[in-house]
């Protein structure tokens, strides 16, 4: 597929859950979405933009789940499952590969923002199709395989915090 131009139409497809425990566990931080879509879009025409979150039973995430929203993501929510013995459990990866698929036909790129690699398949099956495929994620927890069939892939690491909310930005949390 030819590389990135004006006239292609694109939905990007972000796994929430991959991307904050990312950006936690090696930069202590949050993640910037609106820099991300920015970057997946590239100046060409955005159909959809779809971000996978979990919703737990306290429902502080709602504020967040808000803003995406008024970031122009369209959100899909899944309960946490809680198991006997305290396991807890909420995987978008099935989700995202069937709304990939259903969408791709309107679309000639897809983006998917996940360093997962259970995603390899689903890239396969989409360039297969036609579709670019493009992968962003912080490279450090980003599947070498996953990387290797994308058509581009976007290290979220690679410029200096750009895809990082600086933590004065983080809404703050007074104990009572």
């Amino acid at each position: 597929m030819s590389l990135k131009n004006k006239d292609q139409r694109v939905t990007v497809f972000i796994d929430v859950q991959n991307l904050y425990y990312s950006a936690k566990n090696l930069h202590q931080s949050r993640v910037n979405f609106r820099e991300i879509v920015k970057t997946a879009v590239s100046g060409r025409k955005l159909i959809r933009a779809f971000a996978y979150v979990v919703r737990t039973k306290t429902g502080e995430e709602k504020p967040f789940f808000d803003a995406l929203t008024n970031l122009g993501i369209e959100t899909r929510v899944k309960d946490l499952q809680e198991y006997y013995g305290g396991l807890k459990k909420a995987d978008w990866d099935v989700g995202i590969a069937v709304d990939a698929i259903k969408t791709s036909d309107s679309v000639d790129a897809v983006v998917l923002v996940s360093g997962d690699g259970d995603y390899v398949p689903l890239v396969d099956y989409l360039k297969n199709h036609g579709k670019r495929v493009e992968v962003m994620a912080f490279g450090k927890s980003t599947s070498s395989r996953l990387r290797e069939v994308a058509d581009d892939f976007t290290d979220l690491e690679a410029e200096d915090g750009k895809y990082l909310l600086k933590k004065s930005r983080w809404p703050l949390r007074i104990s009572r």
